[in-house]
Order: C-alpha cells, then sequence, then structure tokens
C-alpha cells in the first residue's frame, strides 16, 4: 500500500490529524535538509512535504519563496534533490514524503523520466500547485502506474462543481488551502472555514487537509474534528532567516520546538 494510504489508514484507527510540516530542499543546504527532516520526523511529523525549489512564485507567500531563493542561490539541482531524497528515505523506510512541485519542473525534465525518479527517490506522492485539474489527466495516469499520489488543491473561492470534479480526480488526500491569496502564517482563520470544510466532506471520502496560514496552536485547535491533517510551512521554514545570527543547530531546534508545540495542540 502507498505510505500515504497506510498513514491515514492508521491515522483513522487512532482517531489523529496528521501533521504535516513543508520544508524547502536545499534551504540553507541538503545538510541542513536532512538535519531539518529529522528534526521534524523525531519532533511528530507524519508526512512531510518537500518543496522543489523554483523562481517564479506560484501561491508562494515571501517567506517560502525567500527559501526558495536561498536554495537556487546555493545551486541546489533536481538531480541532487533526487539523490538527496533516495538517501533519506532509504533510511526512513515507509516515511510518506510529497513533493511540493511546479508543473513546469516537471514539464521540463518529461512527465515519464520526472515520475519515475520520484518513485525511484522514494515519493509517495506530488503536490502540483500550477497544475489545473482539466489538464491533469496525463500526470495522474504516470502517477497512478508508479505508485505516487496526486494531490490537488481546492481553495475557498474554487467554484463548487470544480472543486468536486478536484475532490473526484484527486489522491491521497485533499490539500485544502484555509484562506484566499498566498502563503504564509496568519493571526486567524477564516470562521466560514468550518462550512466549507462540511462541504467539501459530503463530496470526497479522501482525508482532507488544511494549509496555508497555519502558524498557532490555536489554528490546531479550530481544525480538530474537521480537518484530517495540518500543513504548516511558512511558520516553520521563516526560522531558517535567523541563520547567520544563530547556528544551523540553533535553528534546527527552533523549528523543532514550534513542530512540537503544534503537534502537541493535536492532543
Amino acid at each position: 500500500m502507498n505510505a500515504i494510504d497506510q498513514l491515514f489508514k492508521d491515522l483513522r484507527t487512532a482517531r489523529r490529524m496528521a501533521f504535516m510540516p513543508f520544508l524547502t530542499a536545499g534551504d540553507p543546504d541538503l545538510a541542513g535538509t536532512e538535519a531539518l527532516l529529522n528534526e521534524v520526523v523525531a519532533r511528530g511529523a507524519d508526512l512531510i512535504e518537500l518543496g522543489f525549489p523554483y523562481s517564479d512564485p506560484i501561491a508562494d507567500g515571501p517567506v517560502v519563496q525567500a527559501s526558495y531563493t536561498r536554495a537556487l542561490a546555493k545551486g541546489v539541482k533536481l538531480d541532487a534533490i533526487f539523490e538527496f531524497v533516495r538517501t533519506w528515505t532509504k533510511a526512513n523506510a515507509g516515511f510518506p514524503l510529497a513533493a511540493m512541485v511546479s508543473y513546469s519542473i516537471i514539464h521540463r525534465a518529461g512527465l515519464p523520466r520526472f515520475v519515475e525518479r520520484a518513485r525511484m527517490a522514494g515519493f509517495s506522492g506530488l503536490i502540483v500547485p500550477d497544475l489545473p485539474v482539466e489538464e491533469s489527466q496525463p500526470l495522474a495516469d504516470l502517477a497512478a502506474k508508479n505508485e505516487l499520489k496526486l494531490i490537488q488543491l481546492i481553495t475557498p473561492t474554487t467554484p463548487r462543481d470544480r472543486a468536486a470534479q478536484i475532490a473526484k480526480a484527486s489522491t491521497g488526500f485533499i490539500y485544502y488551502v484555509s484562506v484566499t491569496g498566498i502563503t504564509g502564517a496568519r493571526d486567524q482563520l477564516p470562521p466560514e472555514l468550518r462550512g466549507q470544510l462540511a462541504w467539501l466532506r459530503t463530496q470526497t471520502d479522501l482525508p482532507i487537509c488544511v494549509g496555508f496560514g497555519i502558524s498557532k496552536p490555536e489554528h490546531v485547535r479550530m481544525l480538530k474534528n474537521l480537518a484530517d491533517g495540518i500543513i504548516v510551512g511558512s511558520a516553520l521554514v521563516r526560522k531558517l532567516e535567523n541563520l547567520g545570527k544563530q547556528t544551523l543547530p540553533q535553528v534546527v531546534a527552533e523549528v523543532g520546538e514550534l513542530a512540537a508545540t503544534l503537534k502537541k495542540a493535536m492532543d
């Protein structure tokens, strides 16, 4: 069974939410990414989204985009990311890892080749935020043949007929964007989120995981019994801006402390 499917099967049995941190491959470098991955796993991560650095923002807010810029400035390449992930997943067998990647990167590499390399590296799923559902079938077919999940996004402004179409086309889980706009930590989550998630539940049996803006324990508590998982990116990635003022071990520890705080709020 695909590791993402296994994860949510186990979590449903245990009646637990998934804690899903986002990190950028290559920020501050791949050795630092390894330290961060190991830290968030130790602090209770259930699945990790690993961002492939890309020069043109998609839905990325300034924090994630700055992280991508730092990684690109260090010269991180696609080949190096796949090799790094292959080594890491070999040492962490069965841990679900999802690639957050622009379709431009996949297209440039070639769809069959990229998907095959993702599978061989040990990824369990792909999240491609700039791929419209209407154009997703070729990638979805290749992903299915390679036992990868193609996780698609639904936003608050997605028309309901289209949201139902996306829910039907998704595999693994649905990534629900909690707020309109770009990624980034917020003070509050919108009150209408509860109703939006309740409606989406009527359209799919897939797990629904919420991201964009999740940064505080109160956000996590708001989503208990509403979502199957929470995705946390900018709040964690922002800690890397302190490198230089702090050592890498200090920054890694701070990322871990925030991850542990958010994980504890799920209890």
